[in-house]
């Protein structure tokens, strides 16, 4: 096991990604679909045999520093493993090219869940592939987060300890999350959350099976959930057997994507010690209030001018489309709801697609499967302004409530508000590049946000029109893919590997 542990993290995640193909391979084979079982069996024994070929190569490769490589292995992962992921699909689909076979997987390892496919035109294999890369990239950036980008201050938690690692405490302790080999803690956080994170998509697909859904829809939506990535083998939820039952356990499960207190409290530092003392948690529950109460007043008010205010079971459904939509793009998974356009009919009044894009954008945990800004982010700036406010009724007075909320309101809020401006000056580039290729502004506004987000199924309900990633052309799709793999990894992440003292240290 140890030999395995040194080699670089790279080919590891290519020799699990290889593994993985079996599993299609296996439910092709189980459904009698031979022709997808060659290809999903023949394809993961290349590419095993390939990263065997690669392990020898490196084994006694030793880099100088092991978190600039497990950081630059993150950024191979996002970009370069695709490469390998697509051969299975690339040969599978037919009539496709190898290039829109990379960006389904770049959207899928990165959580994102943009497609070039309609549902119907892939084989169900396929779509257990998809969904089963998003899985595996979900678990990838849950134990990265903690036992790599933590460590460095990268990914949200810059917030709580800017100045230098460990410098956050809980419960009077210094926190062990930088304490160790790196290889190390990924073994042991992989250990640690691996039947966690299995258990509750396992717990989730049994839940949908008992209530009608099929087994295949079943598993590749727990899969979507658990890691917010938003695949379906049939279109979204619409079109789901489960019906309402099956979207009522499907939003219990996207807490875990809000606070990373649900399930990894204690692995890392700032962690509180239940959901109530959670800010993330608290900020997420206020809007999950906030926004389906102002859709639906303004869909009451739209009703009552039309008379249709009466039709109680009307204004439940839009009630229930509205809360389903809110916390599932709040989680980036992007999943609608099937009763989300009950609003429209009952009102008819269009309902502001623009705000689920907004909240795709805020999104969700520190530390989970989530993408986005992050609610510690937003936590961290509205501390900030809150003290700010207070100080112009009080000049004279003392902020208190202990040390890490003092940090979070002065270094804490410095570094989200740089943050936030890095993120929109690549959203304005990003979208700048795709214009460039001949897609329409709001259309490349919608997909840029919905890429940097992680938040793939987004472009569908914002706009008027549906938008399609489809239309795009080669440059626009290699834009794309490159901007949901800076979204998956955060821009703090990539300038901190390219930051000339890191190398030097």
């Amino acid at each position: 096991m140890r030999r395995l542990l040194d080699l670089p993290l790279i080919v590891i995640l290519t020799g699990i990604g290889s593994l993985a193909m079996f599993v299609p391979a296996g439910y092709a084979m189980w459904t009698g679909d031979f022709r997808l079982a060659h290809t999903f069996g023949l394809s993961g024994v290349l590419c095993t045999f390939v990263t065997a070929i690669l392990a020898i190569a490196v084994l006694n490769y030793q880099p100088r520093s092991l978190a600039r490589s497990h950081l630059a292995a993150l950024v191979a992962a996002y970009t370069l493993l695709p490469l390998i992921l697509a051969v299975p699909f690339e040969q599978a689909v037919r009539s496709t090219t190898y290039l829109n076979a990379w960006f389904e997987m770049v959207s899928s390892i990165t959580t994102t869940g943009a497609t070039l496919f309609p549902a119907d035109r892939l084989p169900p294999a396929v779509h257990l592939w998809r969904a089963l890369v998003g899985w595996l990239g979900g678990f990838l950036i849950w134990v990265a987060a903690i036992a790599i980008l933590a460590p460095m201050n990268l990914g949200g938690f810059e917030v709580v300890s800017p100045m230098r690692m460990g410098s956050a405490t809980r419960g009077g302790r210094r926190g062990r999350i930088g304490m160790g080999d790196p290889r190390d803690r990924l073994l042991r956080y992989s250990v640690q959350l691996l039947p966690i994170y299995t258990g509750l998509t396992a717990a989730l697909w049994l839940g949908l099976v008992m209530l009608g859904e099929t087994p295949l829809v079943a598993v590749c939506h727990a899969m979507s959930t658990l890691s917010t990535s938003g695949i379906s083998p049939v279109g979204g939820m619409e079109y789901a057997k489960a019906g309402l039952a099956g979207e009522f356990l499907i939003f219990i499960f996207f807490a875990f994507a809000i606070s990373r207190v649900t399930f990894s409290g204690d692995f890392t530092p700032y962690g509180a010690r239940s959901l109530f003392e959670d800010p993330e948690a608290r900020i997420g529950l206020g809007l999950l209030i906030l926004v389906p109460s102002f859709l639906f007043l303004r869909h009451w008010v739209g009703a009552y001018e039309v008379d249709t205010v009466g039709e109680l079971p009307s204004a439940t459904r839009a009630l229930w489309g509205a809360a389903f939509s809110v916390l599932s793009f709040l989680s980036t998974a992007g999943f609608v709801s099937a009763e989300w356009d009950v609003s429209s009919a009952w009102s008819g009044l269009q309902t502001p697609g623009i705000v689920l894009l907004a909240l795709g954008l805020i999104g969700g945990g520190v530390a989970t499967t989530a993408g986005g800004v992050k609610l510690l982010r937003v936590y961290a700036l509205y501390k900030h302004s809150e003290r700010e406010m207070e100080r112009l009724i009080y000049p004279s007075s003392v902020g208190g409530s202990g040390k890490v909320a003092r940090r979070i309101r002065t270094q804490g809020a410095y570094v989200a508000w740089i943050f936030f401006m890095l993120f929109a000056l690549t959203l304005a580039v990003v979208a700048m590049l795709l214009a460039t290729t001949g897609t329409e502004f709001d259309e490349s506004m919608v997909m840029s946000v919905a890429a940097l987000s992680t938040t793939g199924p987004a472009a569908g309900v914002v706009l008027d029109h549906p938008v399609t990633y489809a239309a795009l052309n080669d440059p626009g799709k290699i834009i794309l893919a490159m901007a949901m793999a800076l979204g998956r990894l955060e821009t703090l992440a990539l300038l901190a590997l390219f930051n000339p003292q890191f190398w030097r240290n």
